[in-house]
């Protein structure tokens, strides 16, 4: 089951974002054929792979029965664990080489999701489609007026929409980001990590807006991946951030939660 390809506006933002990752799916694409990946997965290798996935995904409640949105869906692993849990799935992404990834990835792990090449800020899907909304990693490539207005429009009245976004509040994380070389650092030109600022558009149309900090002292794990040590880290951030909330913005990334 899918959607028809939908052609894409013409900007020059929309169209560097992309190619930018259709070159990234096809290079995952590549690994695929050379036998260097595999499609398939368990829940717990896609929930525990940050540290914010799992309590994020707790956020939209029982999923079975529900019609659930993957937006942005990338290389599809939420849209399987979605569909795992009970939900029905639509599932779409501006990039038909990761659509086209994300329904290989649905086949392999013998799950049923539609998908859809679409733009976020432009959806083609009907006025009060969804029961929630999950994303990783998507509203800062985005025109958050109009990605939130159209959020609005096809939720449910009392759906939720959940996002996991990098925070741009710790100028010393900011400098790390812009002139500190790390594995995983691409970037398309126009991205940037979200500010409170950035948030206003936002609760123009989701008033209710929710913002909750992950990895304060656990980012280290970005440079160092000793295990023990990073526990340690997240049991510290866990007290910290429950004792002084206003930390949140010097995490490296944050959970939004949108309640219509």
């Amino acid at each position: 089951m899918g959607f028809q390809a939908l052609n894409m506006p013409g900007t020059d933002r929309l169209v560097a974002e992309q190619l930018f990752h259709d070159r990234q799916a096809a290079d995952r694409a590549s690994s695929f054929r050379s036998g260097c990946g595999d499609l398939r997965f368990d829940d717990e290798a896609y929930l525990n792979h940050e540290t914010w996935i799992r309590p994020a995904f707790a956020k939209l409640g029982e999923l079975r029965g529900k019609h659930v949105l993957d937006y942005g869906c990338g290389h599809g692993m939420a849209a399987v664990a979605l569909a795992r849990a009970g939900a029905t799935v639509t599932a779409f992404d501006l990039s038909p080489g990761y659509v086209s990834e994300a329904r290989e990835r649905a086949r392999a792990n013998d799950v049923t999701a539609a998908f859809a090449v679409a733009d976020a800020e432009d959806l083609p899907f009907p006025d009060g489609s969804f029961d929630g909304v999950w994303g990783n990693a998507i509203l800062h490539h985005l025109d958050l007026a109009r990605a939130g207005r159209e959020l609005a429009r096809v939720l449910k009245p009392g759906g939720v929409a959940v996002f996991c976004e990098p925070w741009g509040g710790n100028p010393v994380l900011s400098f790390a980001r812009r002139f500190i070389p790390y594995p995983g650092k691409d970037r398309t030109p126009d991205e940037r990590p979200l500010s409170r600022r950035d948030l206003g558009p936002l609760r123009d149309s989701f008033p209710t807006l929710e913002v909750e900090g992950h990895q304060l002292l656990g980012m280290v794990r970005r440079v160092w991946r000793n295990r023990w040590a990073c526990r340690a880290f997240d049991a510290a951030d866990a007290r910290l951030l429950r004792t002084c909330p206003s930390l949140c913005n010097w995490c490296r990334y944050v959970v939004i939660t949108l309640k219509r």
